[in-house]
């Protein structure tokens, strides 16, 4: 073997590739901005009285030793810190109440809350009010709306009872584009780690396997081809809500298998699978064609010939217009709302505004999901062109059609009164409209995955092709990556829980 091929050089390249991408890594969470993100992290969780809960004998004195029910107090130092590179406002937060985040200590009744903070940060004692949402009720603590800067931080100190040290504490809230996490606990004096434990583990194997890689390509002058990547032209066409996905899974499979050319273009998940069986119908003589259908949901019956892929659970939701006053409403009050029994906001809790359906059109798989688990029948006549007028005086509210779920955010964002419903990711993206709880359960795709929520609104992704695809076909190729390979990850990312993960396979059997 020469040692100056063109084989050789290009290993020795890759390996300082990639040390240089694990130092790119270290700068890039030092120094390029991020999303906004709150961490907490416990400080303190330690026992008050005689006994030998801490391992050690404590002695107490006063208090702890008159009050009833104090026996075994304890005492939880709680920081909560903004961590990220953005500022986060008071209308960061997500959460539909007055309050912004809750604290809930597992087994532990809170007793009384002190608060403090940095010298430096004054004004952020001014937000904890019981105006503002600050307060407790058994073992949860109702955290207000406060704004913080880059670096800011405050901490609770909590008296509890009732249970013993070490139980789970746990943060819940969500913030607009950014994310709500545990840190690793501290003393009180620790500044939180510049990046993660995993981070580092990460760039050590990313740089381990990468030199090994390169050793093994030094070694050996055979380069095998990649493994599972098909040339020619796919289509994949269905669900307006799942676009998004196909639409980075599909760069992502060009990018990584030379020769492969996949579209997309969707028009709902109804059209998307009847244009798959007229497709398989015409190529009948001249194999399967190269056309990927995918829907939020089943199938009509009569399609044997096409063949399922179970890909995703989609988590979908109700908006409405920022001005309409709403936060929650039971099934109840939606099927009302979707047969014209309610003009008016007022009706349902909200502010005086007559009511606006924006609905999308027969093609659509999320109108169907709606329809199916949410009001489990049709909704009302279509009534406007416009979505602002009724075509006729005699219709009890406004209810129009919209041809995607981008159109349908648009419109209830810009028309006061109006509600429509979209896959939830889009949804809490979108700007000007509100997410809807459903008799209290949020839709909170986490909660679904762990099974602690009975959100309805939500539908398994089948992916359809006419017949079962060769496989050594583009088809099955994609439909592997998709939902077995890298698109797991994007999948993830949007929103969806991939059926092929332990939790996923639970859902979408």
């Amino acid at each position: 073997m020469e040692w100056l091929s063109a084989e050789n050089v290009v290993a020795v390249g890759t390996a300082v590739l990639g040390i240089a991408a694990s130092a790119g890594m270290v700068w890039y969470e030092r120094r390029v901005p991020r999303r906004k993100r709150i961490g907490y992290r416990v400080q303190t969780d330690n026992p008050i009285g005689d006994d030998v809960r801490s391992g050690r004998v404590n002695r107490r004195l006063g208090l702890f030793l008159e009050a009833p029910g104090m026996e075994d107090a304890t005492l939880v130092l709680l920081r909560i810190e903004n961590d990220g590179s953005q500022g986060i406002d008071r209308d960061d937060y997500t959460s539909p109440e007055r309050h912004g985040l809750t604290a809930v200590f597992a087994d532990r009744t809170i007793r009384g809350v002190s608060v403090t903070q940095p010298t430096d940060t004054d004004h952020l004692m001014d937000h904890f009010t019981a105006e503002r949402g600050f307060g407790y009720e058994g073992n949860t603590l109702r955290i207000p709306r406060v704004p913080l800067n880059r670096g800011d931080h405050f901490k609770l100190l909590v008296l509890l009872s009732g249970g013993d040290v070490g139980r789970e504490i746990r943060l819940i809230g969500g913030i607009r584009e950014g994310e709500v996490h545990p840190n690793r606990s501290a003393t009180p004096d620790d500044k939180p780690p510049l990046f993660s434990r995993a981070s580092r583990l990460i760039t050590i194997m990313l740089t381990v396997c990468v030199m090994t890689l390169a050793g093994i390509v030094v070694v050996r002058d055979d380069s095998p081809p990649p493994v599972g990547c098909e040339q020619g032209r796919l289509k994949l066409i269905g669900s307006t809500a799942f676009a998004p996905v196909l639409r980075e899974v599909a760069a992502e499979y060009a990018q990584d298998c030379a020769g492969a050319a996949v579209e997309v273009d969707v028009h709902g998940s109804t059209a998307g699978i009847r244009e798959l069986a007229v497709a398989g119908v015409a190529a009948k003589g001249k194999g399967a064609p190269a056309v990927v259908a995918f829907s939020d949901g089943p199938k009509p019956g009569d399609l044997p010939e096409l063949r399922e892929t179970r890909v995703a659970l989609s988590v979908f939701a109700l908006v409405v217009n920022d001005d309409v006053g709403v936060r929650n409403l039971s099934t109840a009050d939606v099927r009302e709302l979707y047969q014209g029994r309610v003009a008016d906001w007022s009706e349902l809790g909200g502010r005086p505004v007559p009511v606006h359906l924006v609905s999308r059109d027969a093609n659509s798989g999320t109108r169907q999901v709606f329809q199916r688990r949410v009001l489990r029948e049709g909704e009302m006549a279509n009534s406007s062109v416009d979505c602002v007028g009724k075509d006729y005086p005699s219709a009890p509210v406004t209810r129009c059609e919209l041809d995607s779920t981008d159109q349908v955010l648009a419109e209830v964002a810009e028309l006061p009164g109006a509600v429509g419903y979209s896959e939830l990711n889009l949804a809490t993206r979108a700007k000007g409209v509100r997410v809807l709880n459903l008799d209290g359960d949020a839709p909170s795709v986490d909660a679904i995955e762990h099974g602690r929520s009975g959100y309805p609104y939500r539908e398994i992704e089948y992916a359809y092709t006419y017949g079962s695809p060769p496989a050594d076909s583009l088809a099955s190729s994609f439909l592997t990556y998709l939902s077995r390979g890298n698109g797991q990850s994007i999948i993830r990312t949007h929103g969806h829980v991939p059926c092929w993960t332990p939790e996923g396979m639970k859902l979408c059997a």
